[in-house]
């Protein structure tokens, strides 16, 4: 061999050896919630709007600096559904719309077909909304169907389970919506909420759990199933497909080992306490199972945490995930700040994820009005929102308000979003690990 051959070799060994260490920085799926990763993201022109809404402030002179950097995927900044602020909600492309806005995380939530096979909805019977069956065939197969000569939109339902897989397969998704008040399957279809669109409603590519482990593998993010409840007023009921809960929640657990997946790219979560307890006593992903905390509680009075924060600890239970409300309040002078709720699960040692930014019209700031004794009432996402000495989210600019005591005061993991990038321009401006 000549020494050219022997420096071009050496040079060739080099690049290899680069190029296995570029790949393992920006292998993104090895990354706990919020962490950085290196794939360059595209967050668009939202975020920014947001921050010329803010009024001047730290908070705004520090998101405002950050316009023209460089943004980068970041698990901090979960794909709730997908991204259904504008795309139909678990699709195909509301998934990848969500990765492209620098989603490290997506949600796939998991129910199943009649013939057992898992699938990405949001709940077992929501089909009439978020899918177009009552205008195809397939409404003869619903529990209730659409009925044209005698409409009744308030008792339609269509379930996942009234159908096969590849019944399910043949639909379109679309914007989860419903016309209370339509006297056409057309009409009861087309109720999209002036604050969101149905500019990309054309299509919606439906998924089962399988097809969304190989879509999340190609997009480079982590994987967080919600394993749904079943509906008692559906046909099939999941004792009939799967003999038990517990075979239910294993089935979601196997379709990862199946595909080879490890367990410290998964966090699957429950509303069902069951659920998480099952994953941690019986499978390798219990470690960052996530219990999603919907308990009717007062965030402010620990009396009410039944079972208290260091019973859900001392149960296995490693991760929380209530919704927004929960984790904040407002103070008589307007500023927002951590709930009795976030601190004491902090001093239990629990780590937090929230759901969900970028669900509410805020448009008008947070309040729907007052209750019957006159008292503030608040969207639900921003429920915390109710002191009548002060108003903390006047505009929608204002959720980054919200957003920077989560992230900073309260400390959670990760945030999920219907609209991924405010939340990925937050994380990266901040540097939030």
């Amino acid at each position: 061999m000549t020494n050219y051959e022997e420096i071009s070799m050496r040079f060739i060994k080099r690049l290899g050896a680069l190029a296995l260490v570029v790949i393992s920085v920006s292998d993104c799926t090895n990354a706990n919630p919020g962490s950085k990763h290196y794939d360059p993201v595209d967050v668009g022109l939202r975020p920014q709007f947001l921050v010329d809404g803010l009024e001047d402030s730290k908070l705004k002179q520090r998101l405002k600096a950050c316009e023209n950097k460089k943004f980068y995927k970041t698990t901090f900044s979960i794909g709730h559904r997908g991204a259904p602020l504008q795309f139909p909600e678990h699709t195909r492309e509301s998934y990848v719309a969500a990765a492209k806005m620098g989603a490290g995380i997506l949600e796939c939530d998991v129910t199943f077909t009649g013939d057992g096979e898992l699938v990405c909805r949001h709940a077992q019977c929501d089909l009439h909304t978020t899918t177009n069956i009552i205008s195809t065939e397939l409404n003869s197969h619903c529990t209730v169907p659409w009925d044209h000569d005698n409409p009744n939109p308030g008792s339609v339902k269509c379930c996942a389970s009234d159908l096969t897989l590849a019944e399910f397969k043949t639909l379109k998704g679309k914007m989860d919506a419903a016309n209370g008040s339509a006297t056409s399957a057309e009409a009861f279809q087309d109720g999209t909420a002036s604050w969101r669109t149905d500019l990309y409603n054309s299509r919606g590519t439906l998924m089962t759990h399988k097809e969304s482990i190989a879509l999340f593998r190609e997009l480079r993010v982590g994987f967080t199933p919600e394993l749904k409840g079943g509906d008692s007023g559906a046909n099939v009921q999941i004792e009939d497909v799967f003999g038990s809960q517990e075979a239910y929640a294993q089935r979601l657990i196997d379709e990862y080992v199946e595909a080879g997946v490890p367990a410290h790219r998964v966090w699957p979560q429950s509303f069902n306490l069951d659920d998480v307890l099952y994953w941690n006593a019986n499978t390798d992903f219990g470690d960052q199972a996530v219990y999603l905390d919907s308990r009717p509680i007062d965030p402010n009075n620990a009396e009410t945490f039944v079972p208290s924060m260091a019973e859900l600890y001392d149960a296995g239970v490693k991760i929380v995930a209530p919704p927004i409300p929960y984790l904040l309040t407002v103070t008589d002078s307007g500023d927002i700040v951590p709930s009795l709720y976030a601190t004491t699960a902090k001093q239990a040692g629990l780590e937090i994820i929230t759901w969900s930014l970028e669900r509410s019209d805020l448009r008008n700031g947070s309040r729907t009005g007052t209750d019957a004794e006159g008292n503030p009432v608040a969207t639900y996402y921003y429920g915390f929102d109710i002191n009548p000495a002060a108003q903390a989210i006047k505009t929608d600019s204002d959720q980054f308000k919200a957003l920077h005591v989560l992230a900073q005061d309260v400390g959670v993991l990760g945030v999920f979003s219907d609209w991924p990038a405010t939340t990925t321009y937050y994380a990266n401006c901040f540097n939030v690990k």
